[in-house]
């Protein structure tokens, strides 16, 4: 068996960063985001990378939006019944809908899905 030359170490290199290279590209295309809509309106856009609360002001009152490690929730919201809220973290593609108090919530996966093909 032949020992690696100092070529070969510089080309396993090359190749272990164009593949690294290549990963951060797809994973930074592949982001997502959060469109926060009061009365059918859209009000806020998010990236799901920035962990951050939002606050939107529906009828009944105030609605608290949560964008944790990539995923996106309604944690507070005036609605009586609380539905929304029990529903917890908003699937990639999915929504929630707090219809009390006219706020709806969704996640936005990116890439494309059976209905975007």
């Amino acid at each position: 068996m032949t020992r690696l030359r100092p070529g070969d170490w510089l080309l396993l290199l090359a190749g272990f960063a164009g593949l690294a290279l290549l990963w951060t590209r797809q994973a930074g295309s592949l982001e997502g985001r959060v469109i926060v809509r009061v009365d059918g309106r859209v009000t806020q856009e998010s990236s799901l990378r920035l962990d951050r609360e939002i606050t939107v002001s529906g009828p009944l009152g105030s609605s608290r939006i949560e964008i944790r490690e990539g995923r996106v929730r309604i944690a507070a919201d005036p609605s009586p019944r609380q539905l929304c809220v029990r529903q917890g973290w908003i699937p990639p593609g999915g929504a929630a809908v707090c219809l009390p108090n006219r706020v709806s919530v969704e996640n936005a996966a990116a890439g494309y899905d059976s209905l975007n093909y």
